[in-house]
């Protein structure tokens, strides 16, 4: 299941296929998704890049939100602010996307970078612009 929904993902975003990003699940309620530390991804002192972590977080955020909008119908990013809390030096981390606002023409969908150690690294707020499916 997790091999097609991240063969999906990266069909529709072939982007995170450079993220090399894993799709573990995905439901309108919640998207989790897991990413390897790797030294290619990092900055000063080994750890995610800041970049690297965002662009991981629009990913999954952006699956999240496509999860709720109408069929054949579109969404972007049109807001995003990530608190950094600490670096992940070393392992697997695991992203975790749930809706906080599903309206009409915004979704607003909040995601949490944590560690193997299960401390909370990143949490992204992004707000996704919904555009209707052309008629």
């Amino acid at each position: 299941m997790a091999e097609d929904l991240t063969a999906h993902l990266r069909r529709i975003m072939p982007f995170c296929d450079v993220l090399d990003l894993t799709v573990v699940s995905a439901s309108p309620e919640r998207v989790e998704a897991t990413v390897e530390w790797a030294e290619e991804r990092t900055t000063l002192f080994g750890g995610l890049h800041g970049g690297y972590v965002m662009a991981v977080a629009d990913s999954v955020g952006a699956l999240c939100a496509s999860q709720n909008i109408p069929e054949n119908a579109g969404t972007s990013t049109i807001e995003s602010k990530t608190n950094f809390l600490r670096p992940i030096t070393s392992g697997t981390a695991t992203i975790v996307s749930t809706p906080a606002h599903v309206g009409r023409t915004t979704i607003v969908v909040q995601t949490q970078m944590t560690r193997d150690d299960g401390k909370l690294a990143a949490l992204t707020t992004q707000t996704q612009a919904v555009h209707p499916a052309a008629s």
